[in-house]
């Protein structure tokens, strides 16, 4: 249900060179290092990549949620022309539900079990919707109506009596259902999805990323969808960026990495996943593992694993401009001339 968009002249957000650290006891962990990434108006942006690839922390990044010991030590993050970086706890909170919202990866943990689930719908709301006018019971009774909406919207039957229930009492794929509409409840122009079907059926993990399509499409909204899953990348989304042990390996148009992958990263992922038409192919696991980040080894982070490298692959390797739409951290692929 890829829903193509053809207006890529300006992204909405612009995240540049970023590199987001963490100290640990045993020495500094680079979770992201020089990081850039745009996101268009009304684009599906898929982000994949093993566990620990950087995916949730460039985001949590974007989103303000880095604390100590995490630092953001390099980069930039702009935002419709504004350089959000730099935003102070309150400005953040302004941003953060309105402008740009992030849903995350277990909603059961995410969610507050003391409030019930109509509470914390209408708390987002209340804090950001500009709409909502006269005294404060009639902005209640107007941020009721809209939570009712909302659930709607994501598809929770009967939420007149749903809104008063509390988050234990939902299933996973319905507590996923309160998140999406906790973080849609003030329209906003992104929606980050973080592994939004982790730990759901395969049905449900249909329904939710259907969900997620149909309200992105309804409501004109820009969507980063964070997944470990080419599968449903190449399903849902325009563009995809692969990232490996903290960088960007490759990048461009779905259709185009899917079928041409030129990272060999990106070539065992798609050769890991599988294909129910060819049920007698055999599955191929990428060997070893991904490297340590607070020992990270000199040159290709994917060296030790990949077949194709060679003695130029030792030293460290930029982003190449492969084509006019495709980039890729690979020596194996000359840079296009200019």
């Amino acid at each position: 249900m890829t829903i193509h968009n053809e207006d890529r002249s300006e992204p909405i957000l612009r995240v540049k060179d970023l590199q987001t650290n963490f100290t640990t006891r045993a020495g500094i962990v680079t979770a992201v290092d020089g990081v850039s990434i745009d996101v268009y108006q009304g684009e599906c942006l898929g982000v994949v990549g093993e566990s620990g690839s950087g995916k949730s922390v460039t985001f949590s990044s974007v989103m303000g949620l880095i604390k100590p010991p995490g630092k953001i030590v390099r980069g930039s993050i702009d935002f419709l022309g504004q350089d959000i970086l730099n935003f102070s706890n309150k400005q953040y909170q302004s941003l953060r539900g309105k402008d740009i919202a992030m849903t995350m990866q277990d909603a059961l943990t995410a969610l507050n079990p003391a409030y019930t689930v109509g509470d914390q719908i209408m708390e987002v709301i209340l804090a950001h919707d500009v709409d909502l006018t006269g005294s404060r019971r009639n902005r209640k009774k107007q941020a009721y109506t809209k939570t009712l909406e909302m659930m709607e919207l994501v598809g929770i039957p009967s939420p007149s009596a749903r809104m008063d229930e509390y988050p234990h009492q939902f299933s996973g794929g319905m507590r996923q259902r309160i998140m999406i509409a906790i973080a849609l409840a003030c329209k906003p122009k992104i929606l980050i999805a973080d592994e939004p079907t982790t730990a759901l059926d395969v049905t449900i993990q249909a329904q939710i990323l259907e969900l997620i399509a149909g309200i992105r499409k309804e409501l004109g909204m820009s969507v980063v969808l964070i997944t470990h899953d080419l599968g449903v990348v190449s399903e849902y989304c325009d563009h995809v960026v692969v990232m490996y042990a903290g960088q960007i390996v490759e990048s461009g148009p779905t259709y185009d990495v899917v079928c041409n992958p030129l990272h060999p990263y990106t070539k065992g992922l798609i050769s890991s996943i599988p294909d129910l038409a060819d049920l007698d192919r055999v599955i191929e696991p990428i060997p070893g593992q991904v490297p340590e980040l607070i020992n990270i080894p000199e040159g290709c982070r994917f060296y030790a694993r990949c077949s194709e490298h060679t003695d130029a692959c030792r030293v460290d390797i930029a982003m190449r401009q492969i084509t006019e739409k495709r980039q890729a951290r690979c020596v194996l692929h000359p840079e296009e001339s200019k």
